[in-house]
Protein backbone atom coordinates (compact mmCIF):
# COMPACT_ATOMS: atom_id res chain seq x y z
CA UNK A 1 0.00 0.00 0.00
CA UNK A 2 1.53 3.61 -1.01
CA UNK A 3 0.45 6.62 0.23
CA UNK A 4 -0.44 7.95 -3.24
CA UNK A 5 -3.37 5.12 -2.86
CA UNK A 6 -7.13 6.02 -2.69
CA UNK A 7 -8.12 5.64 0.67
CA UNK A 8 -9.73 1.92 1.54
CA UNK A 9 -13.15 2.48 2.86
CA UNK A 10 -15.57 -0.62 4.32
CA UNK A 11 -18.75 -0.12 5.46
CA UNK A 12 -21.47 -2.60 7.26
CA UNK A 13 -24.88 -2.00 8.79
CA UNK A 14 -25.44 -4.09 11.81
CA UNK A 15 -28.64 -4.80 13.72
CA UNK A 16 -27.14 -3.63 16.91
CA UNK A 17 -27.95 -0.52 18.93
CA UNK A 18 -24.50 2.14 18.18
CA UNK A 19 -23.62 1.71 22.30
CA UNK A 20 -22.89 -2.24 21.25
CA UNK A 21 -21.28 -1.38 18.00
CA UNK A 22 -18.91 0.75 20.38
CA UNK A 23 -18.36 -2.00 22.33
CA UNK A 24 -17.68 -4.03 20.19
CA UNK A 25 -14.79 -1.84 18.66
CA UNK A 26 -13.70 -0.80 22.18
CA UNK A 27 -13.83 -3.19 25.15
CA UNK A 28 -11.09 -5.53 25.08
CA UNK A 29 -13.54 -8.85 26.26
CA UNK A 30 -15.24 -8.45 23.23
CA UNK A 31 -12.71 -7.77 20.82
CA UNK A 32 -11.18 -10.40 21.46
CA UNK A 33 -14.13 -12.19 20.09
CA UNK A 34 -14.45 -11.08 16.33
CA UNK A 35 -11.15 -9.28 15.86
CA UNK A 36 -7.94 -10.38 17.26
CA UNK A 37 -7.90 -12.44 20.17
CA UNK A 38 -4.29 -11.77 21.58
CA UNK A 39 -4.89 -8.59 22.19
CA UNK A 40 -3.58 -7.76 25.23
CA UNK A 41 -5.62 -4.22 26.43
CA UNK A 42 -7.90 -1.68 24.67
CA UNK A 43 -8.57 1.48 26.18
CA UNK A 44 -10.15 3.98 23.70
CA UNK A 45 -8.39 7.28 24.87
CA UNK A 46 -6.56 9.07 22.53
CA UNK A 47 -2.93 8.27 23.61
CA UNK A 48 -3.38 4.89 24.60
CA UNK A 49 -1.17 2.58 22.71
CA UNK A 50 -0.76 -1.54 22.70
CA UNK A 51 1.05 -4.36 21.23
CA UNK A 52 0.47 -7.85 20.17
CA UNK A 53 1.97 -10.33 17.86
CA UNK A 54 0.06 -11.34 14.33
CA UNK A 55 1.46 -14.78 12.34
CA UNK A 56 0.51 -15.25 8.61
CA UNK A 57 2.16 -17.83 7.29
CA UNK A 58 6.35 -17.81 7.59
CA UNK A 59 5.75 -14.15 9.17
CA UNK A 60 5.46 -12.73 11.97
CA UNK A 61 3.57 -9.07 12.65
CA UNK A 62 4.38 -7.50 15.67
CA UNK A 63 1.16 -4.96 15.54
CA UNK A 64 1.54 -1.32 17.23
CA UNK A 65 -1.31 0.54 17.56
CA UNK A 66 -2.22 4.46 19.03
CA UNK A 67 -4.88 5.69 19.74
CA UNK A 68 -5.51 8.90 17.98
CA UNK A 69 -8.93 9.73 18.47
CA UNK A 70 -12.07 8.50 20.21
CA UNK A 71 -15.18 9.85 20.72
CA UNK A 72 -17.84 7.41 22.51
CA UNK A 73 -20.29 5.98 19.98
CA UNK A 74 -18.99 8.26 17.69
CA UNK A 75 -15.54 7.44 16.38
CA UNK A 76 -12.56 5.35 17.28
CA UNK A 77 -8.93 6.13 15.44
CA UNK A 78 -5.83 4.32 15.65
CA UNK A 79 -2.52 4.32 13.55
CA UNK A 80 -1.18 0.73 12.82
CA UNK A 81 3.10 -0.24 12.12
CA UNK A 82 4.26 -3.37 12.19
CA UNK A 83 7.65 -4.13 14.39
CA UNK A 84 10.72 -4.30 11.14
CA UNK A 85 8.66 -2.93 8.68
CA UNK A 86 8.23 -0.08 6.93
CA UNK A 87 5.18 1.60 6.49
CA UNK A 88 2.32 2.97 8.47
CA UNK A 89 -1.37 3.69 8.31
CA UNK A 90 -4.85 5.01 10.34
CA UNK A 91 -7.71 3.05 10.23
CA UNK A 92 -10.64 5.19 11.50
CA UNK A 93 -14.05 3.15 12.30
CA UNK A 94 -16.78 5.88 12.25
CA UNK A 95 -20.13 4.86 13.76
CA UNK A 96 -23.43 6.22 12.54
CA UNK A 97 -27.22 5.87 12.70
CA UNK A 98 -29.42 4.80 9.87
CA UNK A 99 -33.18 3.26 8.54
CA UNK A 100 -31.39 -0.01 8.09
CA UNK A 101 -29.72 0.26 11.28
CA UNK A 102 -26.28 1.00 13.21
CA UNK A 103 -23.16 1.78 10.37
CA UNK A 104 -19.56 1.36 10.76
CA UNK A 105 -17.52 2.69 8.39
CA UNK A 106 -13.96 1.95 8.24
CA UNK A 107 -11.64 4.27 6.58
CA UNK A 108 -7.82 3.35 6.00
CA UNK A 109 -4.87 6.28 4.91
CA UNK A 110 -1.63 5.09 4.20
CA UNK A 111 0.39 7.77 6.18
CA UNK A 112 3.82 5.91 4.90
CA UNK A 113 4.40 3.27 2.23
CA UNK A 114 4.89 -0.41 3.44
CA UNK A 115 7.28 -2.23 1.59
CA UNK A 116 6.32 -3.91 -2.30
CA UNK A 117 7.05 -7.28 -2.22
CA UNK A 118 5.17 -8.51 1.30
CA UNK A 119 1.21 -9.87 0.26
CA UNK A 120 -0.07 -9.05 3.62
CA UNK A 121 1.02 -5.07 2.58
CA UNK A 122 -0.70 -5.51 -0.35
CA UNK A 123 -4.13 -3.32 -0.85
CA UNK A 124 -5.79 -6.13 -2.62
CA UNK A 125 -4.94 -7.83 0.79
CA UNK A 126 -6.17 -4.64 3.10
CA UNK A 127 -9.24 -4.76 1.79
CA UNK A 128 -10.54 -8.41 1.77
CA UNK A 129 -8.92 -8.47 5.42
CA UNK A 130 -11.39 -5.93 6.28
CA UNK A 131 -14.45 -7.01 4.35
CA UNK A 132 -13.51 -10.40 6.36
CA UNK A 133 -13.71 -8.75 9.58
CA UNK A 134 -16.55 -6.19 8.87
CA UNK A 135 -18.88 -8.26 6.71
CA UNK A 136 -18.11 -11.90 7.96
CA UNK A 137 -16.66 -12.04 11.97
CA UNK A 138 -18.10 -8.78 13.29
CA UNK A 139 -21.29 -9.31 11.76
CA UNK A 140 -21.15 -13.29 12.82
CA UNK A 141 -20.46 -11.56 16.47
CA UNK A 142 -24.14 -9.65 16.60
CA UNK A 143 -25.73 -12.77 14.98
CA UNK A 144 -24.40 -14.85 18.39
CA UNK A 145 -25.52 -12.37 20.43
Amino acid sequence: MKKTDELIIVEEIYNAPIGDLWNALTDINLMRQWYFNNIPDFKPVAGFETEFLVKSEERNFKHHWKVLEAEKNKIIKYSWDFEGYKGKSTSSFEISRTDQGTKLKIVVEVLEDYPDDIPEFKRESCIAGWEYLLKEKLKDYFQKK
